[in-house]
């Protein structure tokens, strides 16, 4: 068998110059640590957001579970608190290659006023199980067969009118969930109909023009319905940009 008869000496000259190595434990409560913080990450957001739709949030990260809510909501005093368990893994070393696991709990304060990146707080853990949550209820559908049947034709050689197209849209009778917007310019009118999306996925809209000699109702393509994108807006009903390719 080889040896390495070096190997004691340098063990002991190094614990001798006072390099401390962090152990496997600390290691492992550091990764557990960084998971709870990238979940501080993924819930910030400006849009306001009750508790219930933060601990759901939270609760469909992956290696995240939520032991308690408290607040009201995101931009309500001082926001949402989370309590998070998150693990993490560290080996004790080359010598000792076992895996040490650990699990840890950390305070996530979701507001405007919180600073991107803080580390998160360590807690103690709660007693009790995970929390569980209900899931979100289904958006209403959009109506894009009644919306294309109701909105008005106009003439080639005519003018659409704005409040010919409200009309038109009012006598839908839309779920209080969709948001509605028109807008007039130079002889057409432009319609959003949209729900508010979580600030993450592609949020759903149907946009329509109405026009001299032309109505259309489409949705934009999920690319440009990402947040960010401008794709449900008003001003894409009236000038849409091309489809991505």
């Amino acid at each position: 068998m080889r040896r390495y008869p070096l190997l004691a000496p340098l063990l002991l000259f190094t614990a001798g110059c006072g390099v401390l190595v962090p152990s496997a434990e600390d290691r492992a409560a550091d990764a557990a640590r960084e998971v709870a913080g990238k979940a501080g990450e993924r819930l910030d957001g400006r849009r306001p957001r009750t508790a219930e739709e933060v601990g759901r949030s939270a609760s469909s990260l992956d290696g995240v579970e939520v032991l308690r809510v408290t607040g009201t909501s995101t931009h309500d005093g001082d926001g949402v608190r989370v309590v998070v368990r998150t693990s993490g893994s560290a080996s004790e070393g080359w010598l000792a290659p076992e895996e040490v696991t650990v699990r840890r709990c950390f305070a996530l304060r979701v507001s405007p006023r919180t600073e991107w990146g803080a580390e998160p707080d360590g807690v103690d853990c709660p007693d009790g199980p995970p929390l569980a949550f209900a899931p979100p209820p289904e958006p209403p559908r959009l109506p894009y067969e009644e919306l294309r049947a109701e909105l008005p034709r106009v003439p080639k050689d005519g003018r659409a009118d704005e409040a010919g197209v409200r009309r038109a849209l009012a006598s839908l009778d839309l779920d209080p969930a969709i948001r509605t917007e028109v807008k007039a310019d130079g002889g057409r009118v432009g319609v959003l109909l949209s729900v508010e999306g979580n600030g993450f996925d592609a949020q759903d809209c149907l946009l329509a023009r109405v026009a001299p000699g032309s109505t259309e109702v489409w949705a934009p393509p999920r690319i440009q319905r990402m947040p960010g994108e401008g794709g449900c807006t008003v001003g894409f009903a009236l000038d849409p940009l091309p489809p991505p390719h």
